[in-house]
This record gives structure tokens, sequence and C-alpha cells, in this order.
């Protein structure tokens, strides 16, 4: 069978076994909804929480980075991974054991302010629509190639599977669908790397084929031969890195502290029995999680080494247009490769220098990767299902947070706290198809690739949400219009930074325009310190938190206990 009969039966496959899960899983209350009945075990939320946070971006772009920027790429793998370790430690248990459905609930019972409450809403849509557009992105460059279909068309066909078990299923649907989706991501990413990495190394583990010799007998080291290729051709050293020292620690620990601060990342640590299943959940999806991230650089070093040799040629002289390999020609028709024929020789040529004539979108190499190397179809039918699984496992709980916020802590908190059960319910479903519309429209008109706009909603949630968390549990005295303060300048100055250089005037994003050298992926740092800087400013200036909420602070400090989820 061809490539595309392959990708419809596969893909279509995995689709019918998402919906069927979906309607075994149906939500029946708003405790099914929002925390899937606090019942899940912790193997199988680790698994969903490793599907939740390992998205489009993960699978489909991290590796393309590393692929392109080399050493630069590593900050993703060091802040996203690190993130974790610090979300294990810090949050997860106290936040359990806190017992609420979501961030902004615990944000406004702990600051006991419903303006709190609003404000983190606010940054937890915010944040949300700024991930959600990344993944809606990655299902359009998945369906454009491997279904043949215009990314408009690949973006709706993603919005309905994402609707139909978001809506009906809430998070007990979405919980035991990220377990279906995490099995067929990490098999479609581990089997074309062991493939490809017994191909150039002869190692089995692409791990170890990564700082392995070639096959073909010479010798060379493949680090030493992609640094070789980079500096022939005019990169940088593929193991050298460019950005400033400063720069890579703003980029890594915005990461880091934004995946602790990431909403739906936290909600999931509500969906386990008892608080120490919160921490045997963190540790089991860092394991599951690991198995993707430690792949990853090997799997861009010999998607580098194959592209190059592919499009110039044995001779490094160029190839012939004419007879361009296939994968050229199928992924040209997606508009994410192009070639421009400079010096009239009819050769492909690519370069990092003026004699580059190849455009080389970075989202493609791990989905073009399989074609590359001549891979069995079936396997690059796989890691289309891959891609789709993984932009939609972590859709679903975005767009879950958007809509809990909604209906939990926008209209029940504060609009209608009399709101029947049923009629609640109604609403998170009503304010979860509005989301999936307008996630939609992001991931046809995208403000940047799949990482990059990622990278920006870490960032965001860096300077919002982790500040606030972390006082709220280890700074008893911190009281309400310190937190609300500190959470709306960190959130304003990070947007307003990132969205001056990214679209009022990127012609100005270079280093030496940047405030300190730190980039705008990297300014959710910055944006940290300043949370933290005019909380604990207006907090000085202001009366501390009430004696009953710092003693319920000291009780959240030991987690013990169930800690059931609580929607009230």
């Amino acid at each position: 069978m061809d490539v595309q009969t392959l990708t419809f039966l596969i893909v279509g496959g995995s689709f019918a076994l998402y919906i069927a899960i979906a309607i075994w899983a149906r939500a029946g209350s708003t405790n099914d909804f929002y925390v899937a009945g606090g019942g899940v075990p912790p193997v199988m939320n680790g698994m969903a929480t490793a599907a939740d946070w390992m998205s489009a971006a993960s699978f489909i772009s991290m590796a393309g980075l590393i692929s392109f920027m080399g050493y630069d790429g590593a900050v993703y793998l060091m802040g996203w991974t690190g993130g974790y370790v610090l979300l294990a430690l810090c949050l997860a248990p106290y936040l359990r054991k806190f017992g609420k459905f979501t961030v902004p609930d615990f944000i406004g019972d702990r600051y006991y302010s419903q303006t709190a409450r609003t404000v983190a809403v606010f940054c937890a849509i915010f944040v949300c629509f700024t991930y959600v557009a990344g993944q809606m992105r990655g299902v359009g460059v998945v369906f454009s190639r491997f279904l043949e279909v215009d990314i408009v068309t690949g973006v709706i066909i993603g919005m309905g599977i994402v609707f139909f078990y978001t809506v009906l299923g809430g998070m007990k649907g979405i919980t035991y669908t990220q377990v279906a989706q995490y099995c067929v991501l990490i098999f479609a990413y581990i089997v074309p790397a062991v493939f490809i990495s017994m191909m150039v190394t002869g190692h089995i583990l692409p791990q170890t084929g990564f700082g392995a010799t070639l096959a073909d007998g010479s010798g060379v080291f493949l680090l030493d031969k992609l640094d070789g290729l980079s500096t022939e051709l005019g990169f940088n050293e593929y193991t050298s890195g460019t950005k400033s020292t400063i720069d890579v620690f703003f980029i890594t620990f915005a990461l880091m502290v934004g995946t602790a601060g990431l909403p739906h990342v936290i909600v999931r640590f509500f969906t386990v029995p008892k608080v120490r299943d919160a921490r045997k959940s963190a540790g089991y999806a860092l394991a599951f999680i690991a198995i993707l991230y430690t792949t990853a650089p090997s799997l861009a070093a010999f998607a580098r080494v194959n592209m190059i040799e592919t499009i110039n040629g044995p001779d490094a002289m160029g190839t012939s247009y004419a007879e361009a390999p296939t994968w050229i020609k199928n992924w040209e028709q997606t508009g994410l490769i192009g070639f421009e024929d400079k010096n009239g020789d009819g050769k492909m040529f690519y370069s990092g220098d003026e004699r580059n004539e190849m455009r080389v979108d970075r989202d493609i190499m791990v989905l073009a990767n399989p074609e590359i190397a001549n891979l069995p179809a079936w396997v690059i039918a796989l890691v289309a299902a891959g891609g789709v699984a993984a932009a939609l496992s972590t859709s679903a709980g975005l767009l879950l947070v958007i809509s809990t916020s909604v209906s939990h802590d926008l209209l029940k908190r504060n609009f209608a706290p009399n709101i029947t059960d049923k009629a609640e319910l109604f609403y998170a479903r009503l304010a979860a198809a509005v989301a999936i519309c307008i996630a939609g429209y992001f991931g046809i008109n995208p403000p940047g690739f799949v990482a990059q706009v990622v990278a920006f909603a870490f960032g965001l949630a860096a300077s919002s949400f982790f500040p606030a968390i972390i006082m709220g549990i280890f700074s008893k005295r911190m009281n309400d219009k310190g937190a609300v303060s500190g959470m709306l300048a960190g959130i304003a100055f990070t947007a307003a930074y990132i969205i001056y250089f990214k679209f009022v005037n990127p012609a100005a994003n270079v280093p030496e325009n940047w405030w300190f050298g730190i980039s705008p992926e990297g300014i959710g740092t910055l944006g940290m310190l300043v949370n933290f800087g005019v909380a604990f400013a207006v907090f000085k200036m202001t009366d501390e938190a009430p004696e009953e909420i710092q003693q319920l602070v000291e009780s959240i400090r030991f987690p013990k206990g169930a800690g059931e989820a609580s929607a009230h």
C-alpha cells in the first residue's frame, strides 16, 4: 500500500480509538468533567500527563529546532525537562492537598479575593490560547502533507476530533484518551529513530548512536561529521553555541518555571486519589517524557546529516531539481519547502550563506525524516499518527483549562454561585466549543513556528502563575494585593516585550536591541522577577494575609491526606 492509504488507515484507526474511549469515559458530572472523578491511577495519570505536556512542540518541532540550531537547541531540552522536577518537588503535592479544581481556584481562595481569581482566569486563558495556537499549527502541518489537504482543512479536521472527545468526555474522557495517545506518539517517535540509528551508526539505541562513529567504516563520529558539514556549508559549528550565556540561562529558566506554572499540567494532579499519588504521577510522567527527550538530539542529528546529503548530493555539488528525491516534491506541495535556482544550473543546493537555494521549514524535520531515510511506508504513516496524537492530546488539555476557567472560575465562583451542577456542565461544554473555534483560527493564522509559539506560552506562564503559586505555598503572609499586582505586572511586561519584538517591530529583534541581551523567548524569566518584585513591594505597603489564610497555608505545607478535589 502507498503512504497515503496507510496514513488514512493508521490515523483513522487512532481517531476511532480516541472517539471510542471518549464515549466509554464520557463525563456525567462536573467532578468527572473537571478532574476525572479524582480516581485515576498514578501510572495512567503519568502517561496522560506526559501526553498532555509532550505537545506538537515536543514531537514535531523540538528535534527540528535542535537539527537547525545544534547546541543552542539544548535550551529546550534542559528547560522543559527541568521544569518537571521543579513541579514534582515544589508544587504538585501541595496543590493536590489544597484540593481545588483549577489554578484560578487555588489563587482565588489562597488570596481570598475574587479579583485575584479573575486575574488568574485572564492569565490562564491568555497562556492557553497562546499555547494552543502551536498545537493546531502542528495538526495542520501533519495533515497538509500526509492527507494531502491544505493546512486549513487539516486544522478543521483536528478541531472536529478534539471537539468530540473534549466536549463529551471532559477531563475523564481526555485522561484515558491521552493514555492511548501517549502510546501512539512514543511508538511513532522511537520506531523511526531506531531504524535510522541502525542505518547511520549501526547502533540500535539512538541515544548511543548519537555519540558513535558512522556505519560507513570511515571511523568518523556522527557529531564530527556534522561539525564538518556545518562549517563547510557556511553554518555555525553544530556542537558550539551562538547564544550568549545570559540568554541561554534566561530561556532555560523561563521554560523550566513555565512548565511548573502551566495550568493544564497542574490540573492533572487533581485527578489522582491521594497526595502521594500526585508525587508518583510526576515521577512516572518524567520517566515517560525522558524516553522521547533523550531520543530527540540523536534524531535531530540523523535528520540533519540525511537532509544535507540528500539535497547536496554525494559530491556536495548539488542535486538536479528535475531528479529531486520524492520527499522534496511531496513537501514542496505544502509550501514548507521551496527551491529558488539562483545560479540557473538546475541543481538544488543547501547552505548557510549566499549559495543557499533551499527554504526548509524546521517543523517538517521529524515528519519528513522517515521519507528522507527511505524507511517503509508504514513507518511514515505511523509518524503522521504520532504527530497528530501529540498535538491533539495537548490541545484537549489546554481547551479544558479554558473551559473550566470560564464555567467554574468565572461563572460558578463569580457571577452565578447558585447554578446547578447540570447547568454548569452545559456551560463548560459550551465554553469548550467556543474555545475550539478560536483555537482553530489561531492554528490557521499562527504567530510563529510551533516551538517558538509554545516558548512564548511558557514565558507567559512563568511571569504570571509561577510566582503567585510559589508565594501562595511558601509565603504564608503574602496578601491579595501583592499577588494581584505581581501577576498583572509580570504578564503585562512579558507580553509587551514579546509583542513588540515579534509583531510591532520584528526588524529590531536582534541581540543588540534586547534588554540585557535577553531574547523574547527568555523574557519570561525577567517577567517572573518583575512579578516577585512588585508583589513583595506592594505587600510591604499593605496588611498581611488574615490569620485563617496563614493557617490554611501552614496546613498545605504538610501534604498528607487525600486532599479530595473540591468545587467549593
